[in-house]
């Protein structure tokens, strides 16, 4: 890999720009297509509008847009000046929002039209200059004088992310050029790309995974990569996937999880007799065979890589895509490591894991339990953030004493060092005993119940208690089933949703260790309150002295929280 020249993204976006400029760099699904050379002719026409809105070399610029090529546009523009980028997730709130560009100091924004409303007077009034996403338009600009730019060096900062925007002090990530460029190698060492690989994104471009893996990899490769215009639904995604059939392509374990339930498990457990017939394994192994040959016919055949991560992946899932045959591979990561730690090729695969330490990282358990032989695990990594901005106490707290960083995560390795998440060590609930009780595994039973989509297992009262939010769609389905075989009432149907709720605490209880097994299911018909990276926010259904309610099963048991911001 020809890396060793590249040790900023100023170096990267030059060679990419010149050597492949008549090929395609972004383009719109039927939409704009921008080319390497004209991407650098954007990128200079932009830097020359910031320049004449006073903004110098180490400047901050907030970039505020949903996915389309000019993200791209406007990322290289900031950083290859000498400036640092901004990116922040567009689920933020108005009040987040007008937080992380003050907290940033950001003299300027560049907005797509939609989000551009979010933001208050006072925020927009403050910067030097707001320029249009879409057509690199200014929006507004209250400064008109020449700043200066500069090419910056390995060592400088390139980029700052905010990964909270919730508390008094947002934590924002500030990554160098060397961190994110020295991430490259890892990635080609798992799967290699080229000039001929086509990416379709469909996850935030504000996003480290996506926007190093599924933006700045291929730009330093001469692939294309393609963008939508609207929410990655399935109706929206069938099409864009016949038309064209992408080579790789990055998702979170949502977007595969419902395609599984709806597609594959759905039907083996419509009846009996494939509930029986699934339970025969090379019968399943048979019929996920089939399934996935299909699965990659919808993908348009060409997909040679599925790159899964974000949060845990259901294990039935895995097992799936596993027997499918599907080239998919699980990484891990944080923002604060820009963002892989481990990752393995679709051929070296492992269920339940997240493949070995990428080249040139050290991974190790720090504080192991010696009955588990799990334990924090904290990583050396070239990779690693230089801190959070302006937060020096935080910094401080992300690191151990020989200057390892601190994931927060608990994991294990196996003896050929394939490393297994097995939660956040915040979750870890403390058993009446002292048992340390790890509440994702048990959610990772939970979720693979075909009713289930998503759930959270919290302690009240001594108890454990599983949270669950139903799949509507399914549970509407079988309504319908019932209500044309034998004419069912609503009330009936909630009688037999109560039994299923039963039927669930056998089924969890049966695979989980005594320990971890939940005593009642509580349903969260409106979901659970997220962040702006789509994660429960498990602290608001922690909370031990919320007023009571009354379960199916006749429990007292914690009302739902609210859904006022964090």
């Amino acid at each position: 890999m020809e890396q060793d020249t590249r040790k900023t993204l100023y170096d990267l976006f030059k060679n990419s720009v010149e050597k492949f400029a008549d090929r395609i760099a972004f383009t719109m699904w039927e939409g704009d297509a921008l080319t390497y050379a004209e991407v650098g002719n954007r990128v200079a026409q932009l830097q020359e509008k910031l320049r004449m809105a006073g903004l110098n070399a180490g400047d901050k610029v907030a970039l505020l847009s949903s996915n389309m090529p000019n993200w791209g546009v406007c990322y290289f523009a900031v950083v290859t000046a000498g400036m640092v980028v901004v990116p922040i997730l567009p689920d933020f709130t108005g009040e987040e929002l007008d937080m992380i560009i003050e907290h940033s100091e950001a003299k300027a924004l560049l907005v797509s039209d939609k989000l551009y409303t979010k933001l208050s007077k006072k925020t927009v009034d403050a910067l030097n200059v707001v320029i249009r996403t879409k057509n690199l338009g200014i929006i507004s600009q209250r400064v008109q004088q020449e700043g200066k730019f500069a090419i910056p060096s390995p060592d400088d900062m390139a980029v700052i992310i905010y990964t909270s925007g919730t508390t008094s002090k947002p934590k924002g990530v500030m990554l160098s050029h060397y961190n994110i460029s020295s991430q490259l190698p890892m990635y080609f060492d798992i799967f290699p790309i080229d000039k001929d690989d086509s990416f379709l994104s469909v996850l935030p471009l504000s996003h480290t995974y996506e926007c190093s893996i599924g933006m700045i990899y291929p730009f330093s490769f001469g692939a294309r990569v393609t963008y939508l215009d609207r929410p990655p639904t399935a109706s929206v995604l069938m099409p864009v996937l016949r038309g064209l059939r992408p080579t790789v392509m990055l998702i979170v374990p949502l977007v595969i999880e419902k395609i599984y339930r709806s597609q594959v498990k759905a039907k083996f457990e419509s009846n009996a007799f494939w509930r029986t017939i699934c339970k025969v394994g090379f019968i399943r192994r048979y019929l996920h065979r089939i399934a996935g040959k299909k699965l990659m016919k919808v993908f348009g055949r060409r997909l040679r890589f599925l790159g899964i991560g974000g949060a845990k992946l259901d294990s039935q899932t895995e097992k799936f895509l596993l027997e499918a045959r599907i080239p998919y591979a699980i990484g891990y990561g944080l923002t604060e490591t820009a963002p892989l730690l481990a990752g393995a090729a679709p051929s070296q695969v492992r269920l339940g894991s997240t493949g070995p330490a990428c080249v040139g990282i050290k991974l190790r358990l720090d504080n192991v339990n010696p009955e588990t032989h799990q334990g924090e695990i904290v990583a050396l990594t070239p990779s690693v953030m230089k801190g959070y901005y302006k937060n020096p106490e935080a910094t401080k707290e992300a690191f151990t004493a020989d200057g390892w960083f601190r994931t927060g995560d608990l994991g294990c390795f196996d003896e050929d060092g394939f490393l297994y998440i097995r939660g956040r060590l915040k979750n870890m609930i403390v058993g009446p005993s002292g048992e340390n009780i790890y509440p994702e595994d048990i959610e990772t039973v939970l979720n693979s119940h075909v009713y289930i989509t998503e759930s959270v297992v919290t302690q009240q009262q001594g108890q454990l208690v599983a949270l669950v939010h139903f799949d509507t769609d399914a549970l509407e389905a079988k309504y319908e089933e019932w209500r044309e075989s034998i004419g069912a009432k609503l009330d009936e149907f909630e009688l037999w949703k109560d039994e299923m709720k039963k039927e669930i605490i056998e089924y969890v209880n049966s695979k989980v260790n005594k320990f971890s097994r939940i005593s009642d299911v509580v349903e969260e018909k409106d979901g659970f309150v997220k962040t702006p990276t789509q994660k429960i926010k498990r602290f608001l259904y922690n909370k031990k002295d919320n007023a009571a309610t009354t379960t199916a099963t006749g429990d007292a048991k914690p009302a739902q929280p609210d859904n006022k911001k964090a």
